[in-house]
């Protein structure tokens, strides 16, 4: 497999592409932001005018795609995938999305002869770039196992988790524990400085303590400069893939008290107008709830 589409070039899809080239594969892209396709170009990569031209230059597709809306018409629109005239195409969706509408391009994608695989990613755009993020593997095995080089080449571990769609279970769960361990982040830190504390030590003692986590590795420099952008993962994307984590729970009648107290924190953040920070500017609203900021001044001012 020596070329790879990549439909959809935004944070992950650019870094994806970044790292597929390093590791040798002609990545011909597509994305509607001209931006977005020149940068692809400066790396090396070629572009195409539409989805099925894509697809119809390489075996295997990886899609990164902001909304439910663009996947429809990415696989079913006038220059979608399903209209690609080439037979055993595979397409690794890593989106964060309802099953049911990955279900629905998937049924549409088998029809047309191509193998659509469920494959989120666990990790920020910034770990996207180290090629430290986790592919949630779920779909056709043996489509899995003819991706793993792609897989190596944009992460640092896949995990095969079987039928189509259990990819993106795991993803909840993980995003689950994301959201939480964000916002606690988030107010220990507030509650340290206000409490006289240096933010830079409190992240170097914390980081090897046992209340460390993952979360406060990856967003606790952002958290002691009290800078947001530019974003990782954006406070406006991140609330929707929180509904997305709630309605999955309910479905299923699992609580979620944690998540649901946290999701108030990221409602009352967008809603200061931070839809495009990172998420880390949590803790930002912790200050302003507070009352308090960092020298006269917090990322709230």
């Amino acid at each position: 497999m020596e070329k790879v589409g990549l439909l959809g070039l935004g944070i992950m899809g650019s870094a994806m592409s970044s790292n597929l080239i390093k590791a040798g594969y002609q990545v011909i892209g597509y994305d509607p932001l001209e931006k977005q396709v020149a940068r692809l170009e400066s790396l090396g990569g070629k572009s195409a005018d539409n989805p099925r031209e894509v697809a119809e230059q390489c075996p295997a597709i990886i899609t990164s795609l902001p909304t439910v809306e663009v996947l429809q018409r990415v696989v079913q629109g006038d220059q979608g995938l399903i209209h690609a005239s080439r037979q055993g195409l595979i397409v690794i969706e890593c989106s964060t999305f309802p099953l049911s509408a990955k279900n629905e391009a998937r049924i549409a994608l088998e029809r047309s002869g191509t193998i659509m695989l469920d494959c989120p990613l666990s990790g920020t755009g910034a770990q996207a770039e180290k090629r430290d993020i986790v592919i949630l593997a779920s779909g056709d095995e043996a489509a899995c196992k003819q991706c793993e080089p792609v897989f190596q080449a944009i992460g640092r571990a896949t995990h095969y988790l079987g039928t189509f769609g259990a990819g993106s279970k795991m993803k909840f769960v993980a995003n689950l524990l994301v959201a939480v361990h964000n916002v606690s982040a988030a107010e220990a830190f507030v509650m340290g400085m206000k409490g006289g504390l240096d933010p830079e030590t409190m992240y170097r003692v914390i980081s090897d303590s046992a209340g460390s986590s993952r979360r406060l590795e990856v967003r606790g420099p952002m958290m002691v400069a009290g800078e947001y952008e530019p974003a990782t993962m954006k406070l406006g994307v991140f609330q929707k893939d929180i509904a997305m984590i709630r309605d999955f729970a309910r479905q299923l009648g699992s609580p979620t008290p944690l998540l649901d107290a946290s999701a108030g924190i990221y409602d009352q953040a967008n809603s200061m107008g931070w839809e495009n920070w990172d998420t880390g500017a949590v803790c930002a609203l912790l200050e302003h709830l507070a009352g308090w900021s960092r020298g006269g001044k917090s990322a709230a001012d």
